[in-house]
């Protein structure tokens, strides 16, 4: 048995009961470690407090390992059980749907255990779920590579009045350009998208694309650490909010339709002050 197990979005006490039962009976346990991250992070101690509670050793599992050499994990999982664990939901803000169809095509059978993702965590805010459009990824631009397709994106959810939640990139174990053109990976330094940067590179975009699908007095919410005790949520114009220190990752932004007295009453607890 394969089991895919949600950590949901703080620590390792985040995990459901019936998530733990399942690691605790699997002869390997991997976890996920390139699309999100627990607030408590990657360093030795981090992990060891969930070897501690979970029972068992872990094998981290990055980009390389789960793209390149998953089959060596589902031969595992043919013969024992193995869980893999993934930060938020399984499915959630990305999906882990093309290992489910590797392990069923190789026969083995698979059981899905979920959890709390920024999906569904991100109402907190106040903002209604139901009101909101199509999620989008920002990406970190870089002098050659800026990216705007995630811009018609954010229009069509605003001619709508919907909510915009923007995912921020997370570069984990990601190899230098470099590196890759003389055939030998060398890895950059992890890099977690800011609010900041996020709202720098959106109005970097607004001005160049024209459209008025936001601007810098448009409201919007920037949150870090979403489900930890130090979660922050800061409310405001996009250049209020460009200039507040949200602290360590991760983090990610809304920008905010057409609002309901109720969303309005909410969001100004959140609101930055003049």
């Amino acid at each position: 048995m394969l089991y895919i197990v949600g950590l949901g979005l703080g620590d390792e006490r985040d995990i459901t009961v019936r998530g733990l039962d399942a690691v605790r009976c699997c002869a390997k346990v991997y976890m996920e470690a390139y699309t999100s991250l627990l607030s408590l992070g990657l360093d030795p101690s981090a992990l060891s407090n969930l070897e501690k509670l979970y029972g068992k050793e872990i094998t981290v599992a990055d980009r390389e390992m789960v793209e390149e050499r998953a089959d060596q994990m589902l031969h595992e999982a043919a013969d024992a059980d193995v869980a893999f664990l993934v930060v938020g939901d399984p499915f959630g803000a990305t999906t882990h749907t093309d290992l489910v169809v590797r392990a069923k095509n190789m026969g083995v059978e698979v059981k899905v255990i979920h959890n709390a993702s920024v999906m569904n965590a991100i109402g907190v805010c106040g903002l209604q779920l139901y009101r909101y459009g199509e999620t989008i990824s920002i990406p970190f631009f870089t002098e050659t590579w800026r990216p705007d397709s995630f811009y018609e994106k954010i229009q069509n959810n605003r001619l709508l009045g919907l909510h915009t939640l923007c995912l921020l990139d997370i570069r984990v174990k990601e190899p230098t350009l470099e590196s890759l053109c003389r055939g030998k990976k060398v890895y950059e330094p992890p890099r977690f998208m800011t609010v900041n940067t996020a709202i720098s590179q959106l109005l970097e975009v607004e001005e160049l694309r024209g459209g008025s699908a936001y601007g810098a007095d448009s409201l919007c919410i920037g949150v870090a650490r979403l489900g930890s005790d130090d979660q922050k949520i800061v409310a405001g114009p996009m250049k209020k909010v460009l200039d507040v220190d949200f602290g360590p990752p991760l983090h990610c932004l809304i920008i905010v339709g057409e609002t309901h007295p109720v969303e309005e009453e909410m969001i100004e607890f959140y609101m930055i002050k003049s």
